[in-house]
């Protein structure tokens, strides 16, 4: 039988990622294409900056899972 449980996480996994990776893929590429170099950089900077404090949110929850885990 399959774990649909973790087929689940996997593909919320993948989705993730791969929006992630078009945005900056495609949306920093763009940026090259009609502005340059400089303006690519400063866009990914502007792009790692945005996700900084998605990232910081995932991290805490992910600790808060894992010490609840560990309590139990």
């Amino acid at each position: 039988m399959t774990n649909l449980k973790k087929y689940d996480n996997q593909t919320i996994t993948r989705l993730i990622i791969g929006g992630i990776l078009i945005i900056f893929i495609i949306g920093d590429g763009l940026i090259y294409l009609f502005y340059g170099i400089e303006a690519a950089g400063m866009g990914l900077l502007c792009l790692g900056v945005g996700l900084l404090p998605m990232g910081l949110i995932i991290l805490v929850i992910w600790l808060m899972d894992w010490i609840v885990k560990r309590a139990k």
